[in-house]
């Protein structure tokens, strides 16, 4: 019997093949959502388990020591729950804050100052870019494409070029700031950059996502949105409204500055937000106000997303414990730091950029602090390219399902390479050419 205390690499076995075509006929099925009409779910949550499954069949068969999975599933599962339960908390204080009428009244005021739908377009990309790096890119981008469907939500051809803009606004904001994305939080806290070194990524995050924003506006109809005055009255906010925004504020501060300073995962922060959002509601009950349900709340998020989220990170687990991540580490030697460091950013729009992060962190290429900040970059920016290439587009994608698709961001997706292009071109004349980092 041949026993392994180590991962080996089982790219070139059967099981390895069958899993990769797995992973790719699941791909498929998510890309064409809306041909087979087949939520994108299925398919992720399928491939997801069932690669592990074979992974499982293979190692009894070869009488395998299991441990090395053992392993790498329970590392999954945690960075899966930390990701589930963090979103599961967002959702609920935005269905919360839903039912409260918050987005009614927000939309009131937007839109009864006679903003066009072109403002409105560049407004709500501004605050996904300045908010994500304190919020993170995932709860800014739900929060503001809920605003953005409370506006219109029938006109396509305006919610479609804002979703995308939220998205990549979210990214590219997260990736200036060390815990805006989980990526640049993976990369600080494994000593790769200081603090300061990711601010210096602003410019290059900046007028990347304006250049993308600038492209997305041409399509954006003219116009406002309908408001007349003699009919539209001011949403009135229920009992507590304003309460369930600053407890929202108050707990995405607790799980940003928990993790940074006390050392404990942001998705513990935001569950005991969701335990102060309960309390609050029996403290509305008790003070006989109108209050909420939270679990009548809870119903209503996006399951779907979060099982997505579940299926396609086992499957890049799955193709990381096979070996196929490690390819990723074979560019640096292969093609060079910047250019593989560029290629990244592709890779991450398919596969998740955690993993990939994850897989270039644990090979540890040399490199300077110049190129670790350029990866950073292209990891968390790179992701826009495709819809479901980030958790910020994975999380618009379950707020607009059915208008916000694989194949309507396809369309525009030209316009988010012009800007990640950019991107990288202001990163090589700021830290290579005049070396200001």
């Amino acid at each position: 019997m041949h026993e392994a205390t180590e991962v080996i690499n089982l790219t070139t076995t059967w099981v390895g093949w069958l899993s990769l075509a797995v992973f790719v006929i699941a791909y498929y099925f998510i890309a064409t959502e809306e041909q087979y009409e087949v939520n994108k779910a299925k398919p992720a949550l399928f491939a997801g388990t069932f690669m592990f499954m074979l992974i499982g069949i293979y190692y009894a068969i070869n009488g395998l020591d299991p441990t090395p999975m053992h392993n790498e599933l329970e590392h999954l599962i945690l960075e899966i729950s930390e990701i589930f339960f963090f979103l599961l908390v967002a959702m609920t204080y935005i269905e919360t804050l839903i039912e409260r009428g918050v987005f009614d009244l927000m939309k009131f005021k937007l839109v009864s100052h006679g903003y066009s739908y072109k403002k409105l377009f560049w407004l709500t990309g501004l605050l996904a870019f300045f908010i994500s790096p304190v919020a993170d890119n995932l709860t800014t981008a739900l929060i503001l494409s809920t605003v953005l469907f409370t506006i219109d939500k029938q006109k396509t051809d305006f919610l479609v070029p804002g979703a995308i803009n939220i998205v990549v606004a979210a990214n590219a904001g997260g990736a200036w700031s060390p815990f805006g994305d989980i990526t640049t939080l993976m990369a600080w806290t494994a000593g790769k950059g200081e603090f300061v070194d990711f601010l210096y990524l602003f410019p290059a995050s900046l007028l990347g996502w304006i250049a993308t924003a600038f492209l997305l506006s041409i399509f954006v109809p003219k116009g406002e949105p309908h408001f007349d005055a003699s009919t539209e009255k001011k949403p009135v906010l229920k009992d507590g409204g304003m309460g369930v925004v600053y407890l929202g504020v108050a707990t995405i501060l607790i799980a940003v500055l928990g993790h940074q300073f006390f050392h404990f995962p942001a998705m513990w922060g935001m569950m005991f937000g969701l335990s102060l959002l309960k309390l609050y509601s029996v403290k509305l009950q008790k003070s006989g106000q109108e209050h909420f349900n939270i679990y009548i709340n809870m119903q209503k998020v996006e399951n779907d997303t979060l099982l997505f989220f579940f299926g396609i990170l086992s499957a890049v687990g799955a193709l990381h414990f096979l070996g196929y991540l490690e390819y990723v580490h074979h560019l640096y030697s292969l093609v060079g730091a910047t250019t593989a460091n560029i290629g990244v950013g592709f890779i991450s729009a398919i596969i998740d950029n955690v993993p990939v992060m994850s897989a270039i962190l644990k090979s540890s290429p040399n490199m300077g602090t110049d190129e670790w900040m350029l990866v950073t970059m292209t990891a968390g920016i790179g992701g826009s390219l495709i819809s479901f290439g980030s958790a910020a587009g994975v999380g618009v994608m379950g707020r607009l399902r059915g208008i916000y698709t694989f194949g309507s961001h396809m369309k525009y997706a030209w316009t988010i390479l012009v800007g990640y292009i950019l991107s990288i071109a202001i990163w090589y004349v700021q830290f290579e050419i005049l070396g200001i980092y």
